[in-house]
């Protein structure tokens, strides 16, 4: 059964703290569930479907649906780290396709920075989890294992540093019109090569911002939201895919989402060409290049040449990427910032976006999110959103 304008995002918010020592994290999911629900025109009374993933505190949907005071006829928990978010999207897309909820409510809230997590530092490995013998005593990290499949993408096709550098540079353009973001400075290529090197070919500025907050979406059925307050953004297509290391028999220069790509681009009836805005996960430098290649806006081994010189920038060219400033310099938040690429969409698709970076005229937008760690195993999820 395809999803295809079944559902529409009628809500969007992005928590506007980035730094949240005076908050828990069931009140920064509580904050975003009300800015979603606001923004659509709608209470948690309306809500009768929820999703959460792993940063939800204590027993996930189950201690969520009780703080927050909902009664859902249905929930999910999906978890594949940053790219659960957009997963969500598809998923409640699919139940309220099958008539097992009518509003959704999906909600992301975490204090990484507040309490000190990044991906510099072991994840906690449980004792049974099948990896752990065999990762966790060389040392493997979220920061190395992106920083292998940097180096091998550099070797393999030529790119070089300063071509990962023009991807933040692009971000901070960006950020600079986004009064919340973590890092408004606009830096230049070489503020990104002489930054520390945290895991070669890695610079310090080549990794994502870490910061506490949150977000929320809300989707309902169409004919619900043509009698919202918001223009009517509906889902037309969707894919997710899961990629681990095969027994060795992977390439780590490619994602998932040369997976989940192609089967959203399918069920939306839509090619890369006819994207000119594109929410695409960033939590480092090298994770953007390989999804454009991935997600087929350019060759294997051309997303060098395509971000070079401000490609990506709102106005230089014909893919305008992440114009809040993505998680390269507004916001990451719970180390998982699949959310956000789906709320800039949305406000790109409204026209909400900033004035100075928003692409005129816009009918349809790309989402892409990357969960885990492309070094070793990661989940992928792309919708494409159209309005309507």
């Amino acid at each position: 059964m395809s999803i295809k304008n079944k559902a529409s995002i009628v809500g969007a918010f992005e928590h506007p703290t980035r730094h949240a020592p005076d908050k828990t994290v069931a009140q920064l999911h509580a904050e975003s569930a009300k800015g979603a629900l606001e923004d659509a025109g709608l209470s948690l009374s309306d809500v009768d479907g929820y999703f959460c993933a792993g940063d939800a505190p204590g027993i996930g949907a189950l201690s969520m649906v009780d703080y927050l005071g909902v009664k859902p006829r249905h929930v999910d928990s999906t978890d594949t780290g940053g790219s659960a978010y957009l997963i969500h999207v598809s998923h409640a897309a699919q139940a309220i396709a099958a008539g097992k909820c009518d509003i959704a409510l999906i909600t992301l809230a975490g204090r990484p920075k507040s309490e000190g997590s990044s991906g510099a530092v072991p994840r906690n490995f449980g004792p049974n989890t099948p990896e752990e013998p065999y990762e966790v005593p060389y040392g493997l990290v979220t920061l190395n294992g992106y920083g292998m499949a940097a180096m091998r993408y550099m070797h393999q096709y030529g790119a070089t540093s300063e071509q990962l550098a023009w991807v933040k540079v692009a971000a901070s353009m960006h950020a600079q019109h986004n009064p919340n973001a973590a890092m408004r400075k606009v830096l230049t290529v070489e503020d990104v090569l002489t930054s520390p090197m945290v895991s070669d070919p890695l610079h310090r500025m080549d990794c994502c911002v870490v910061t506490d907050g949150g977000g929320a979406l809300v989707l309902a059925r169409p004919e619900i939201a043509k009698a919202l307050k918001q223009p009517q953004i509906n889902l037309l297509g969707a894919g997710e895919a899961v990629r681990g290391q095969d027994g060795g028999r992977f390439d780590i220069t490619r994602t998932a989402s040369s997976i989940s790509g192609p089967a959203a681009f399918a069920e939306a009836g839509l090619s890369p060409s006819d994207i000119r805005y594109a929410s695409i996960y960033d939590s480092f430098t090298i994770t953007v290049m390989l999804q454009l290649e991935d997600l087929g806006f350019c060759g294997r081994g051309e997303a060098g040449r395509l971000v070079m010189n401000a490609g990506l920038v709102a106005g230089n060219g014909r893919l305008t990427v992440n114009t809040d400033g993505g998680g390269l310099c507004n916001n990451h938040p719970a180390n998982r910032g699949g959310i956000t690429k789906v709320i800039e969409a949305v406000r790109q698709l409204r026209g909400q976006a900033h004035p100075a970076v928003q692409v005129p005229n816009l009918t349809f937008a790309l989402a892409n999110g990357t969960g885990g760690n492309i070094g070793i195993r990661h989940g992928s999820a792309t919708l494409i959103l159209g309005r309507v």
